[in-house]
């Protein structure tokens, strides 16, 4: 899915989930404090946390602002989240029952998380190898459609206040420099050219200007052409200096500072940094060295499904000369961007016949197959999706890369379909957004763990509707799962055991069949997000032991539809939480069998 750089019991695969969501309290209050008044005041700071967010969810308070991340802001929400701590330590938990409880953990395990990540002052980063601040503008753009002169106001006031966000963020990253904790060299020359292609850009072309396009043909024509003319007006005086003064900046300022290193324990306070960032993406407790070995776990057991698919299609060779022969045959590519978009659509709707037979409860949101901007594919993943918008009318979107076609091969596209579009993000995200009868809090949830590892776990799940006809695509989605399973030893490898590029690219390179484009962007994502790579293979794991056990605990009673929507119908959630759900309702289940 869309990166998302702001917010960053032992089973049977070797699993230690963790199991600290706020149950170490203070003595406890029995309703000291009324859960609902909690959960409506956390709505309100979450909320006020991220106001591009609320926008799309259609607050119009937050219209009009860009999210606050100077430090005086940074110390009030750290007072807030100290004091709704305070407030929660005193529920009883045990009093509390079914959604009461949930919200009550859940706010538990992500309000402490964040505490405990306050003190690494993460603002001072602000940006990955693909994604960061200097995106935000277009990301908020495309979800900002303009139906009324009201909505066209508000956007002319955040337009003008681009130059201030901005502002706030070569601040922090400034303290960055004097703190020594920055991106490594290689990503802020990545950085410096996306800003660099972003201040080039004609004034006309401005991201901030698109939402202009959306202006009702029912709106008087010099009406509209007035909200237009008064956003050009504040792209040229206020917004192309402020893009300008950041190119200046990072090409003057960042690049010379920035760090020779490549891991995050190279930082100042950086094992203690990445052994946090692994807590977090995993929601395990699970050490950077338990995680290594169950990667290469993983790429031993993967490379035996490989070997077969080898065999099925009369193959001789070893695994190095079968991926070469795949990577240069014509029939596995296409020559045309609108033909790779064509052949995404296909499969999509595809699936999308086939959904019912797999997932019970489907969102009513659709989503579209997409192209990723032309200005931002160079550095872009191969494919990604981006959130819609209910409130709004704003569709999902499945976007494809369309550059480098010859490194786009039509084997790796099942899965990335799958992964992105559904059964996998769109299908999760836009349940969790239609549950409206969910706190706001819950319902944009994202930990990378339950999110990732849904939409890993649902490019195998599609192999049951028929998606991998041969065993070329069943080849591909393996190649794709390996991948998972190399991030596991890569990020740890870079992160932790002090890794060269070259060591992490050789791994990707000698164990999947990922193009070397891909192979490069991939890289340097990890070099520059420390730890978000962990999350896929330890949440598909955990779904997939978690089915394993329902399947035989329940036997014939097992209903696959109804495991699935049990998985997603609360939205995401922590691993611990999850195993919690899942057994209760293995335990439920058995007693009506019996």
């Amino acid at each position: 899915m869309r990166a998302q750089w702001r917010k960053k019991v032992r089973s049977s695969c070797g699993l230690v989930l963790f199991l600290g969501l706020g149950l170490i309290m203070a003595p406890l209050v029995a309703h000291a404090d009324d859960i609902a008044q909690i959960v409506s005041d956390y709505d309100r700071f979450n909320a006020a946390l991220d106001p591009v967010a609320a926008a799309s969810r259609g607050d119009p308070d937050a219209a009009e602002r860009w999210p606050d991340d100077t430090q005086q802001a940074e110390a009030a929400r750290l007072r807030q989240r100290m004091a709704f701590r305070e407030r929660l330590t005193r529920l009883d938990l045990k009093a509390l029952k079914g959604e009461a409880q949930l919200n009550a953990q859940l706010m538990m395990w992500e309000n402490d998380l964040a505490i405990d990540g306050q003190k690494f002052d993460t603002s001072r980063i602000p940006f990955t190898s693909d994604e960061g601040f200097f995106q935000e503008v277009g990301y908020a753009a495309d979800n900002t459609p303009l139906r009324s002169e009201a909505d066209a106001r508000h956007w002319l006031v955040r337009m003008s206040r681009i130059p201030v966000y901005d502002a706030q963020q070569i601040d922090n990253m400034r303290r960055g420099i004097k703190t020594h904790f920055v991106q490594p060299r290689l990503i802020a020359e990545i950085a410096l050219r996306a800003v660099k292609a972003q201040a080039a850009l004609p004034e006309r072309d401005n991201a901030a200007l698109r939402p202009f396009d959306t202006l009702p043909d029912s709106m008087p024509l010099a009406l509209r052409q007035s909200l237009r003319a008064e956003g050009e007006r504040i792209v040229h005086e206020k917004i192309k200096p402020a893009e300008l003064a950041l190119a200046r900046f990072f090409q003057t300022e960042y690049l010379p500072a920035s760090r020779d290193t490549l891991g995050a324990s190279s930082l100042p306070e950086g094992q203690a940094y990445y052994a946090y960032l692994v807590r977090s993406e995993t929601t395990t407790t699970l050490t950077p060295d338990q995680i290594f070995a169950l990667g290469q776990s993983e790429i031993a057991r993967i490379h035996g499904e490989m070997q077969r698919q080898m065999d099925a299609v009369g193959f001789h060779g070893d695994f190095r000369a079968f991926v070469t022969m795949i990577k240069a045959d014509p029939r596995f590519y296409v020559t045309t961007r609108q033909a790779l978009l064509e052949k995404a659509s296909f499969l999509a709707k595809k699936i999308d016949g086939e959904l019912p037979r797999v997932i019970g409860r489907l969102p009513r949101l659709t989503y579209g197959v997409r192209e990723v901007p032309r200005a931002i594919e160079e550095g872009y993943t191969t494919g990604r999706y981006d959130p819609g918008s209910p409130v709004l009318g704003i569709s999902g979107g499945l976007m494809i890369n369309t550059s480098h076609l010859d490194q786009r091969p039509l084997y790796e596209l099942p899965s990335l379909v799958a992964h992105e579009g559904v059964p996998g993000h769109h299908i999760q995200i836009a349940l969790a957004q239609e549950m409206t009868d969910l706190p706001g809090f819950r319902r944009d949830y994202a930990t990378t763990a339950f999110v990732e590892g849904w939409a890993l776990y649902a490019e195998q799940l599609v192999s049951e509707i028929g998606l991998y006809p041969t065993p070329y695509e069943r080849f591909g989605q393996l190649s794709m799962e390996m991948w998972r399973a190399c991030r596991l030893v890569v990020d740890v490898g870079i992160h932790w055991k002090n890794w060269s590029r070259d060591q992490a690219l050789s791994c990707l390179r000698d164990n999947t069949a990922l193009a070397e484009k891909n192979i490069q962007n991939e890289t340097n994502r990890y070099i520059s997000w420390p730890g978000q790579a962990l999350g896929y293979k330890i949440g598909e794991l955990t779904i997939i032991e978690l089915r394993h056990e329902a399947e035989k605990k329940l036997g014939a009673k097992f209903d696959e539809r109804r495991f699935h929507d049990l998985v997603l119908d609360e939205g995401a959630m922590p691993l611990a939480l999850l195993r919690q759900r899942v057994q209760g309702w293995i335990a439920n289940e058995s007693q009506r069998a019996d």
